[in-house]
This record gives C-alpha cells, structure tokens and sequence, in this order.
C-alpha cells in the first residue's frame, strides 16, 4: 500500500497519489488559491495604476501598517507586502517584487505539478516582468517627484526664517535709532544753559540718590515726586544667611547636650526585660518553677539534696515539707 504526505492537506494518504484527485484535497487547493490570488490581483491593479497616472501611491511609513507579509503558497514561505525607500512606503511593491521573480515562477510551476492544479490557472499568479519594470519605473518617477516637492518646501521654509530674521533686525535698528535720536537733540541745549542752571545741575549731580547711586544731570528725582527711603542694611544679632556670608545650617555644629535629659522612651536593657517578659506571658502559668523565686540567696558549698520540686527557699527544705505533708496524711487516716 502506497503512503503519500500532502503538504496542502497536512496529512498522510494511504491510498497514494490519488489522494491529489479526492474532493477534499481540491476543496482545500481551490481555497488556497483564491485567498492567493485576491493579494495578486490586488497587487497587479495597483501597478496598473501606478504606471497609468504615476502618482499617488506613496504613503508616510508606518511600521505597525507597511510591515506586513503575504504567504504565498506556491514558495511555502511569507513575503513582505510592502516596500520601502527612506521614510517612504511603497504599497504592494514587495509583493510585485516577488511574484515577477525567476524564483517564485519556478516555485509555482513545481506546485502545479505537485498538486495537480489546472495548467490555465497558473498565469494568474505570476506577474510578467514587463509589468514589473512598468511599475519600477513609475515608482522611480513619483520618488523623483516627491524629492523635489521636499526639497521646494525645504527651501520655502528657509526663506521664510531668512526674512523673519531680517525683519527682527530691522525692528531693532529701528528701536536703536529711536533710543540715541533724543540724545543728538539734547546735547547742544545742555552745552548752551546758562551757568546758573549748569550749576544747579552740578549740585543735583552730586546729591546721592537711592541705594549708593548718583542722579544723572538731566534727572532730579527729589523734585520729581518719586523719591525713595533708604531705611539702611537689616541685619539680625548672631544670626544670617547665606546672602550675608553666614555659615549655612547644614555645617553649623550642633551643640552637645546631656544625652540623659533628651532621652525619650525606655532604654534598650528595659526593651529586653520586657521582651523577655513577653515571652514568658506566652508559657502556661502552671509550668515547673514558673514562681521560683530568684531572689534567695545560697552559698558557694550549697548542694541539691533531690529532695521534691520546690518554688520557694532552699530545695532540701523541699525534703522536710514533704515529710511534714506526709505524716499530717498518715495521722489523717
């Protein structure tokens, strides 16, 4: 029993190469092939297009838009929709690329005879070369075409910063002009007063005026309404900032103090005592030595006489108490 793998199907026939005659199997090609060939068509109208009016077709690239691919089924292998020169797009042109390649004929041609297509079909997914180079050329064209409406509006725009700066300057050779023409009509007039006003204005000069400054010859500011208070420099006893050369706060020392009188909060050796006790309060109140009391004193030669458990005094009198417990029981009975 012959045993044949179909590519298309994507699973093995055990009745050999007459699987490619089954209805299944040209259900399944029909299908694919004219998902094929709506992409084809699709990219043969636009280079009709294209090489018909020769502009129009370029678009701004974007990845996430000009970025796709196209399977084509005759190679086995995807292939980039679009194509792309500098910061433009180009629709469709990586797919016209393919399909008028040597590769992708040959590749068509070992399908059909793979799979057992019809023979007419097969022209309709492949692009003649003639076509391809119609659209190449037209291509070229409207990039050509685009260049030259950047470089123009490049051009505009420099134009248009060149005269912006002209007429900045302009406004402040104006405004210059303007400034220094009531200093050329007032000079003479001072150069010819009478010398009581020049030296009216000699005293008015020599009058200081407001923070150390003195007043021009041609401006009394105490006559004219204006005149300013000078309550002098404000400083503050022991203490400045950095606009008077003081010492910032961050390196001043800190003055050392009796750490005693700050101390807030308990010690650290009480913070174990209590934890200890925290401890403790966790453990039945029952337990073994639990009211021992610590406080006894013993000596160096004292020795243990395993006498009974005790919690208070010496453990031997914990002997005589069990004694004394016992016979009070026997005369009890």
């Amino acid at each position: 029993m012959a045993v044949h793998y179909c590519g298309l199907c994507r699973r093995t026939s055990f009745s050999g190469r007459r699987h490619l005659y089954g209805a299944a199997h040209r259900r399944r090609l029909r299908e694919a092939l004219d998902r094929l060939q709506e992409e084809v068509a699709a990219a043969r109208a636009a280079a009709a297009a294209a090489a018909g009016d020769g502009g129009g077709t370029l678009r701004r690239y974007d990845p996430a838009e000009h970025d796709r691919r196209v399977w084509c089924l005759c190679c086995g292998r995807g292939v980039r929709r679009d194509g792309r020169r500098g910061g433009m797009a180009l629709p469709l042109a990586g797919l016209l690329q393919h399909l008028a390649g040597p590769e992708h004929r040959r590749e068509t041609a070992r399908f059909w005879r793979e799979n057992r297509a019809e023979a007419a079909l097969r022209e309709r997914f492949v692009v003649p070369a003639e076509e391809y180079e119609r659209f190449a050329r037209a291509m070229e064209r409207e990039l050509d075409a685009h260049r030259q409406r950047e470089e123009e509006r490049i051009r505009q725009m420099a134009a248009g910063i060149r005269e912006a700066e002209r007429r900045q300057r302009e406004t402040v050779r104006a405004a210059l002009q303007l400034q220094t023409e009531p200093e050329l009509h007032e000079g003479p007039a001072v150069c010819g007063a009478p010398p009581a006003h020049r030296r009216d204005s000699s005293e008015d000069a020599e009058q200081p005026g407001p923070s150390g400054m003195q007043a021009g010859p041609d401006l009394n500011w105490m006559e004219s309404g204006q005149a300013l208070t000078f309550i002098g420099h404000q400083e503050t006893e022991g203490k400045g900032n950095v606009h008077t050369g003081a010492k910032p706060p961050w390196l001043t020392e800190e003055e050392e103090e009796d750490t005693s009188k700050q101390q807030i909060g308990p010690s650290y050796e009480e913070f174990l005592r209590q934890k200890e006790k925290q401890k403790l309060k966790k453990l039945p109140a029952g337990r073994v030595g639990a009211n021992f009391d610590h406080t006894s004193q013993t000596g160096d030669g004292w020795l243990p006489s395993f006498g009974r458990v005790w919690n208070h005094g010496r453990r031997w009198q914990s002997r005589h108490q069990f004694r004394t417990e016992s016979g009070e029981k026997k005369k009890k009975r």
